[in-house]
């Protein structure tokens, strides 16, 4: 028996003392933070709910281990030090038994140092993670809400996660600020600070931070608000709920996650909502009563809709709205109606989902985080956000274009270690070699082809970057360069453990993918193509951000 089940043994013989126990119910005087709960995929989902002092608090679903457990799962209890919590279980009750607190989590000794953890993405310590929401910034913290179930690595019972930065790139994980209710589970949305206490939440000096979420019940989506005067750790979700209640009008179940921002010409609010065939445009003066202004077909889920400089002049801008699925249009608004010049583009493909931007930013950058839809195998978390990157429009000789490239701030993460020019693929693949073992890396380099066929990098077999240049192709979707007789392709490419994110010529277009690696390959990193010529290649080391 190891340390780990002797503690668990020892805990729970503890907790006995305190628990009143029945076939199906077991009650417990809260004292510690942490409530731990065994999670195992060889059993059902069951509901399981908690009451508070004999309240009801919350109603989840969990494959709650009878036996050994495949992983454990937590719910942070520190807000009900003193207060009796009461458990219930529909499934094999023998699962409560293993339920303790504590002031850490199972596994707590290990965290961030796991095998297949993302060393400089974020990640939650447990449980699955999908959509961004409510990215704002307030007094010096970065917001990060999220889609999460905290009782499984795979989606079901949705709240909205909750983690703060000071820098973009280190993260401290909250406890859930939002969880699931009467009108359904906890769907994407974004947040506002109230500053003009339009809402009339505001408490003296202090503003309140609004959380606009969709409630997703078993027939319907509907739209809501909460608020919190205590820079988003706690809200207070409004009586009245819902704000927009639109079914009935759309003959749709699929009327979701808001996008909210102020609209300083117009004085007035303006929700983007997805609703069936596209995004819809809503005001509002308090957050509360919504009018329907207009519709855009042709985006599905997580809109967004942002106003930018074109090669940062100000007196020359853009709209652009977007879906979640990487395409945009570009246009022009009137704090109602969005009219799109021409067509989609798309700057961004792969593993990236659901990318939202931050509101309230102090300074004019655009910053979006999108959902890495990559698993970590063996792990118990599954999901990640992919880096946060700033986005903006460039002049190009198709017009101004969507740019991404990640933000400065994740610059302190990498250190140059090696430096060469004008190197054969050949002499290349043999510098690199002594990278074959290492963890993490960024890679950036130019190439530039002597025949107008294709080439590229691997990882192990695995195909990072492949340049068609007849077909004007990069791994199978299209791409044409500003320069189509250079025959050059520049490429920024960031591994991580369970991902691989690349950036092409300078932002143009990127992409993201599960790092998987052929492990029968020996090749390593390789560079591939006929007689090509490695203009650049430069190797960075990696800070994890969890040291």
């Amino acid at each position: 028996m190891n340390s780990l089940t002797l503690k668990i043994a020892a805990v729970c013989v503890f907790l006995f003392a305190g628990l009143s126990l029945s076939a199906e119910e077991i009650k417990i005087k809260i004292d510690k933070q942490y409530l731990n709960l065994p999670v195992s995929h060889d059993q059902d989902r069951s509901k399981m709910t908690f009451k508070v002092d004999g309240e009801p608090d919350l109603s989840v679903v969990i494959r709650l281990a009878a036996g050994n457990a495949d992983y454990w799962v937590f719910k942070d209890v520190s807000h009900l030090k003193g207060k009796t919590l009461t458990i219930s279980y529909d499934g094999n009750s023998e699962g409560l038994n293993k339920i303790f607190q504590d002031d850490v989590i199972v596994g707590q000794d290990n965290l961030y140092k796991e095998k297949n953890r993302p060393q400089f993405h974020f990640t939650t310590r447990r449980g699955w993670i999908n959509d961004p929401n409510g990215l704002i910034y307030y007094d010096g913290e970065y917001h990060l809400f999220y889609q999460h179930n905290p009782y499984e690595r795979e989606w079901e019972n949705m709240h909205w996660g909750h983690a703060v930065s000071k820098d973009l790139v280190h993260w401290e994980e909250l406890p859930s600020a939002l969880y699931p209710d009467h009108l359904g589970g906890m769907f994407s949305g974004s947040a506002v600070m109230d500053y003009d206490n339009t809402a009339g939440y505001n408490k003296g000096k202090t503003p309140a931070m609004i959380a606009i979420y969709t409630a997703a019940g078993a027939d319907k989506q509907v739209q809501c608000i909460a608020y919190s005067l205590d820079k988003g750790r706690t809200f207070t979700k409004y009586e009245a709920n819902p704000v927009i209640d639109s079914r009935h009008i759309w003959n749709s179940k699929d009327t979701r996650d808001p996008k909210v921002f102020w609209y300083t010409p117009g004085k007035h609010w303006v929700m983007v909502l997805n609703e069936r065939d596209g995004h819809s445009i809503y005001t509002s003066s308090n957050l509360k009563d919504w009018k329907y202004e207009s519709h855009v077909t042709g985006f599905w889920e997580c809109p967004e809709l942002f106003e930018l400089p074109v090669d940062g002049n100000p007196n020359n801008t853009k709209w652009v709205m977007y879906g979640a699925s990487g395409t945009y249009m570009l246009g022009s608004f009137d704090g109602k109606v969005f009219t799109p010049e021409k067509g989609k583009y798309q700057y961004t493909t792969g593993a990236i989902y659901a990318a939202q931007t931050f509101t309230n930013m102090p300074d004019s950058r655009r910053i979006q985080v999108g959902w890495g839809r990559i698993s970590h195998p063996e792990m118990p978390f599954n999901g990640m956000m992919l880096l946060p990157t700033e986005l903006t429009l460039r002049t190009t000789k198709d017009g101004p274009r969507l740019f991404n490239l990640p933000v400065k701030e994740t610059e302190t993460l990498f250190t140059p270690v090696r430096d060469w020019q004008n190197l054969t693929s050949d002499k290349a693949n043999d510098l690199l070699k002594e990278f074959y073992n290492t963890d993490c890396l960024r890679i950036k380099t130019r190439i530039k082809l002597s025949h107008a066929t294709d080439a590229g990098f691997n990882l192990f077999g695995q195909r990072i970057v492949g340049y068609d240049m007849n077909s004007n192709t990069i791994n199978g979707v299209f791409y044409s360069p500003e320069d189509m007789t250079s025959m050059e392709l520049s490429a920024d490419i960031y591994i991580d453990r369970t991902s691989i994110e690349v950036f092409i010529d300078d932002g143009a277009y990127s992409y993201s993918m599960e790092r998987k690696p052929d492990t029968n390959n020996k090749e390593g990193f390789h560079f591939w193509g006929n007689n090509i010529e490695v203009k650049d290649l430069q190797v960075f080391s990696v800070k994890s951000v969890w040291n």
